[in-house]
């Protein structure tokens, strides 16, 4: 046997018992921060380190106020304000392999969403449950605005310590105080500008 024909053995064997990874680049049977529906987060669990907590900010933009920036990088959500300033929150964005970028607008808000996980997600995590209705428990939280015509949403969370994280499947999350807040300062046809690389 060549030395080639060896090589090329050793990496056929490699590639038949290493174990592929999915979409999203995680193991099968990896825990994630979707995996606990149900669970109710308490007051003192909702409390974000003061970096990610809501706060006025110095914020330049050419983008007119109303206007939401998600800054993917930084993990933080800006509401414009006008004269260099923005509100700004602390979110939780899409783990490595959901994240995107892109121009949308807000096309429809939700109380207390329902939610019901896509084909997609329940072929990742098939022990998900199918349908969960809002409340507390809810990984979408207390509210919901949604991203255009795609899945994404800017929503809240039944997970707070995943806020400055990387771990969604492409949606922004949101503490729930936050996201209520964010709801009531908005109206639908709001502009939402994702960027997945930091401002220079």
């Amino acid at each position: 046997m060549t030395r080639l024909t060896a090589v090329i053995t050793t990496l056929i064997a490699l590639a038949m018992t290493s174990p592929a990874l999915p979409q999203g680049g995680y193991r099968p049977g990896e825990m994630h921060v979707d995996d606990q529906p149900g669970y109710v987060p308490s007051p003192d669990e909702e409390q974000l380190p003061a970096q990610f907590q809501r706060q006025i900010v110095f914020y330049r933009s050419t983008e007119a106020p109303g206007t939401i920036i998600v800054d993917t990088p930084q993990r933080f959500l800006y509401l414009v304000q006008g004269n260099n300033r923005a509100l700004r929150y602390g979110i939780g964005v899409g783990r490595e392999g959901f994240q995107w970028q892109g121009l949308l607008n807000i096309t429809r808000k939700q109380e207390w969403p329902d939610w019901t996980p896509p084909p997609e997600m329940i072929a990742r995590q098939p022990y998900l449950p199918r349908f969960m209705a809002g409340g507390p428990g809810n990984p979408l939280g207390a509210r919901a605005l949604y991203l255009g015509h795609t899945v994404y949403r800017i929503h809240g969370t039944n997970a707070p310590g995943t806020i400055g994280s990387a771990v969604s499947s492409g949606c922004f999350r949101l503490v729930n105080a936050d996201v209520i807040d964010l709801y009531d300062r908005i109206p639908v046809g709001t502009k939402v500008v994702v960027r997945q690389q930091p401002l220079l």
